[in-house]
């Protein structure tokens, strides 16, 4: 029916009093409805296949519809020309700089005689209505989902030595159930900080979910992907730890992490908004602060319910979520590296070496380290643990050092005064008085290696030249190994005998070629 579309209760009365004998000027004069109108409806419903007995027992929209049945216009073959080229005209559109415009005075030049710019547009907008997608409701069960991020704003806190004023990244959680929300500084979104605070968020709920979605960070995600993402290493073994499971978002999709989104926005109002006319001088100060309109957002009632975000959390998912481990998480790191000639392995970001067994000098070794210990694993064996130094140095165990490096590494003036002691007795006179003429002012290792010459010397030269050589060298106080040397060979000159022990060389033997050879 063409014009102003008519209630159909109206109708329904207008077809009763056509029933019940009435004139269409009276039932015209009665509803106060024109009767063209009037006679318009009377007609159509005495044409129809119902009658009017039928009609006036059909609900009021299946009523409407038999008597608005749609425009017979569109059935026209200007319609059917524009239904076969919708799927054009909707690529067209989805080209950068397209507007309806252009596409509409391109289908104008092929097809002069079709639509005009109104109902081109007309029709192609009620098409790309109905091609939108319908949405759905999630229902989330209890105890399944936390999801994370950080806000894209900062808090902050001055430093109170310096005055500068130190930002600090806001992570935020919600359990996807009851929307229960959780808020935490930290220094950055680097993996350890990020950590850190998802450990804090799971001890705040006291419990721990089924799955954690975080957003495409790299402290979560090495590699984002819609269906197979690359999940962060230390991200896993947490996940491990508590017995979650790590299921970042879809790239690219904000409505796939709108809980935690709208979280954010509600936090910007409930705790940014209150903080941003206060000082604060540390971050466990700021976090203080958040944590206390932290408890205030949750207690509040919700809108369209009767009770608050904690309530809920309370009555329906605190049951439900696993409990938490005995220990809390601690971040584990990674290298791989060689095992050094020296059977050390070296952590390049803390510079520091830690021994191994000395077998395995050469193999391929894993370091696994947190912020306290360091482990070191071979063909997926362990053979060392180490507590974490940060500075430069070496940490040994002595049972992973040859014989022959604990010698060397155990050296000390004891050291040396018991090995002369064994083999000459003017040797060790000298070493005593070696060690005594320092008095403090340098230390021993200042003297190893001229006590390392000297039993070379002892080793090899004849032991009567070299006793004679000490004593000279005790009585003239001369101490370095050169003037020791001097003195063993000016003894074996004066005596006519060389002063080193050795074999003669046999003048006739295998290696001898004779001078015929080089001819």
């Amino acid at each position: 029916m063409a014009g102003t579309i008519i209630d159909m209760s109206t109708i329904k009365q207008m077809l009763q009093l056509s029933q019940d004998g009435v004139s269409n000027r009276q039932i015209a004069r009665q509803l106060g409805i024109s009767r063209d109108k009037v006679n318009e409806f009377v007609n159509a419903a005495h044409k129809d296949s119902l009658g009017i007995n039928g009609l006036l027992k059909l609900e009021d929209p299946i009523l409407e519809r038999r008597f608005h049945s749609g425009n017979p216009a569109y059935t026209d073959d200007r319609m059917s020309t524009f239904l076969g080229l919708l799927p054009d005209f909707v690529e067209q559109l989805g080209h950068k700089h397209v507007t309806r415009l252009m596409v509409w005075e391109d289908y104008r030049k092929i097809y002069p005689d079709g639509y005009g710019k109104s109902q081109f547009f007309f029709h192609l907008a009620q098409h790309l209505k109905a091609q939108k997608q319908s949405t759905s409701v999630l229902r989330h069960e209890a105890g399944n989902e936390l999801y994370v991020d950080f806000a894209g704003d900062t808090l902050g806190y001055v430093d109170i030595n310096t005055g500068e004023c130190i930002p600090m990244q806001v992570f935020v959680a919600t359990l996807a159930c009851t929307d229960y929300a959780f808020a935490f500084c930290v220094p950055s979104q680097k993996t350890e900080d990020f950590l850190y605070a998802l450990v804090r968020c799971l001890e705040f709920y006291g419990g721990v979910p089924k799955i954690v979605v975080p957003d495409n960070l790299k402290a979560a995600v090495v590699k984002a992907d819609k269906y197979e993402p690359t999940i962060n290493k230390a991200m896993e073994d947490m996940g491990n730890h508590y017995g979650f499971v790590v299921l970042p978002c879809q790239p690219y999709s904000p409505t796939h992490k709108g809980l935690v989104e709208n979280q954010v926005k509600i936090i910007y109002h409930r705790i940014y908004a209150k903080l941003h006319n206060r000082q604060f001088f540390s971050a466990v100060e700021l976090n203080a602060s958040v944590a206390e309109f932290l408890k205030a957002h949750n207690r509040t009632r919700m809108q369209q319910r009767p009770y608050s975000r904690e309530e809920h959390f309370h009555a329906v998912e605190k049951e439900a979520l696993k409990p938490l481990p005995d220990t809390p998480y601690t971040m584990k790191r990674y290298a791989d590296v060689t095992v050094q000639q020296n059977g050390h392995v070296y952590l390049s970001c803390d510079k520091h070496y830690y021994s191994v067994p000395y077998t395995l000098i050469g193999c391929k070794a894993r370091i696994i380290f947190t912020t306290s210990l360091v482990k070191i694993y071979v063909k997926g064996e362990q053979v060392a643990v180490h507590s974490r130094e940060r500075n430069f140095g070496y940490t040994s165990n002595d049972d992973h050092l040859a014989s022959n490096t604990i010698a060397f590494t155990k050296r000390s003036a004891d050291y040396y005064k018991r090995r002369a002691q064994g083999v000459s007795g003017p040797l060790f006179q000298l070493f005593n008085l070696l060690f005594e003429r320092s008095n403090g002012s340098l230390p021993p290792e200042y003297y190893y290696k001229t006590c390392d010459m000297m039993l070379r010397l002892q080793r090899d030269n004849q032991p009567q030249f070299f006793d004679q050589a000490c004593e000279i060298c005790i009585e003239n106080h001369l101490f370095t190994g050169k003037r020791l040397e001097n003195v063993i060979k000016t003894l074996a000159k004066c005596s006519h005998e060389p002063s080193f022990t050795s074999t003669p060389t046999p003048k006739d033997h295998a290696n001898m070629r004779g001078n015929l050879f080089f001819q």
